[in-house]
């Protein structure tokens, strides 16, 4: 096979898996927000957008996801960490990627556990792959 069909596998491979991702995007900035929910819309995943926490709750209540990939800093009260403990409450398996440009200072205890950090500026495409990672390589956690 030659380097063009390769990567046009790995290019199916992604959208196939994408296509199965359902992202709920927290971010408080509106350029940020539109252009990394459009670039992971055609990379084919299902993403919804959000500008805080509460937004956010409302719509864990009312759609299943798979990840919550939300900024730290969010207006109105509720930063991402705390958003993050709330939604894991309702999904215990819930794929948490954090996204900021404070990403440095987040410290261990306040992320919730198996949780991702994303330094801001990050590449769309880059998140695209980190979201298909992340989601087939987060166990299962089964209750007793």
């Amino acid at each position: 096979m030659d380097r063009v069909g390769a990567a046009m596998d790995i290019a199916d491979a992604n959208t196939t898996d994408a296509a199965r991702i359902r992202v709920l995007f927290v971010e408080d900035e509106f350029f940020i927000r539109e252009w990394i929910a459009q670039s992971l819309s055609e990379q084919g995943f299902a993403v919804d957008s959000v500008t805080n926490a509460v937004d956010a709750l409302l719509h864990i209540t009312r759609a299943p996801i798979d990840v919550l990939l939300t900024d730290i800093n969010l207006p109105g009260g509720m930063d991402g960490t705390a958003l993050a403990r709330r939604a894991r409450e309702s999904q215990p398996d819930l794929t948490v990627i954090y996204a900021s440009a404070r990403a440095a200072t987040l410290k261990q205890e306040a992320r919730v556990p198996g949780s991702l950090v994303l330094p801001k500026p990050y590449e769309p495409a880059v998140l695209g792959r980190l979201l298909a990672t992340a989601v087939r390589t987060t166990p299962v956690v089964l209750s007793a």
